[in-house]
């Protein structure tokens, strides 16, 4: 265990995987920034009451919030509360970017409808999101602090620190938004391949958790389209049904490609890697692997 780290090593150098595991529930985001003190919680942090309001509010309407902080800054710097508001449905995500003097002047209930909010500009930029959240777990600070520093380094005015996004256990974690795109077991070299592709509208399938807000067979079916395809443009690939039975998913999933479209039957079920490293790391991974992956249609121009 290095550092106190009780995670198997595979999980935080890419060998493991770990695909089809980005957060389910993250279809709308709300970013507040607030330099700290980070608690484990949201909710025992200390905020102002209508900022502790706005929280519970957006996580009412399903809103996922996270605070933000940009790299190695710690104290407040008053004034108007600075958030972005942003959605990850569909084929056309945005993130729009607002101040605000009195926190409840943010219209959540136009986010959840896909609409802008009044009083926020859209950001024609990439935001991403490392996750620092040392109090959460130990990983995020030691692996994702030297990482948002170094993206912040390269990559200026476009990086945040942030609070916990799921799965520690994929320190460094980085998150593109406005698609809400997840990596996972970030180096240096692969966060900032990761960061360039989204620029440009692309996925690099190396440490990719999958797209949040989309359950995670129809994550993993996504995924091995890809895979198979090598299709790396982040709107051609979609689940466009799916269906359970027992532990099994089978998925309809769409390429969207230049040289026409085509449809997938994509049957994914659950698996589990075993770490090998002995007994010190016998923490099983759970993972999907592909049961079947078959061309329905010819691409149609």
């Amino acid at each position: 265990m290095a550092n106190g780290c009780g995670h198997p090593a595979a999980l935080h150098t890419g060998e493991a995987p770990i695909l089809a595991s980005a957060t389910v529930g993250a279809r709308f985001w709300l970013l507040i920034e607030h330099s700290g003190p980070w608690a484990a919680y949201l909710d025992e942090c200390r905020l102002p009451d209508k900022v502790r309001a706005l929280i519970d509010r957006a996580t009412a309407l399903g809103v996922r919030p996270q605070l933000i902080r940009r790299t190695g800054r710690r104290n407040g710097s008053g004034g108007p509360l600075h958030v972005f508001a942003g959605s990850a449905v569909g084929a056309e995500p945005w993130l729009a970017e607002g101040r605000f003097d009195d926190p409840d002047d943010l219209d959540l209930d136009a986010l959840v409808h896909g609409v802008v909010p009044e009083s926020c500009i859209l950001v024609s930029e990439p935001v991403f999101l490392v996750c620092t959240h040392a109090k959460r777990n130990a990983c995020c600070a030691r692996i994702g602090l030297p990482l948002a520093r170094f993206l912040d380094e390269q990559l200026p005015g476009q990086v945040w620190e942030t609070t916990h996004v799921g799965g520690d256990r994929y320190a460094a974690n980085l998150v593109c938004l406005p698609h809400g795109l997840y990596y996972g077991s970030m180096s240096q070299a692969a966060a900032i391949a990761a960061a360039n592709a989204y620029r440009h509208g692309e996925v690099v399938l190396d440490r990719f958790r999958g797209r949040a807000g989309i359950p995670e067979p129809s994550q993993a079916a996504e995924h091995f389209v890809r895979s198979h395809t090598g299709e790396l443009s982040v709107g051609a690939v979609a689940v466009e049904s799916s269906r359970s039975n027992g532990d099994t998913t089978v998925c309809i999933v769409v390429r969207n490609a230049p040289a026409g479209s085509s449809r997938f039957r994509v049957v994914v079920e659950p698996a589990v890697f075993a770490a090998p490293c002995g007994l010190a790391c016998a923490e099983e991974i759970s993972t999907y692997r592909l049961a079947e992956l078959s061309l329905l249609t010819p691409a149609l121009t």
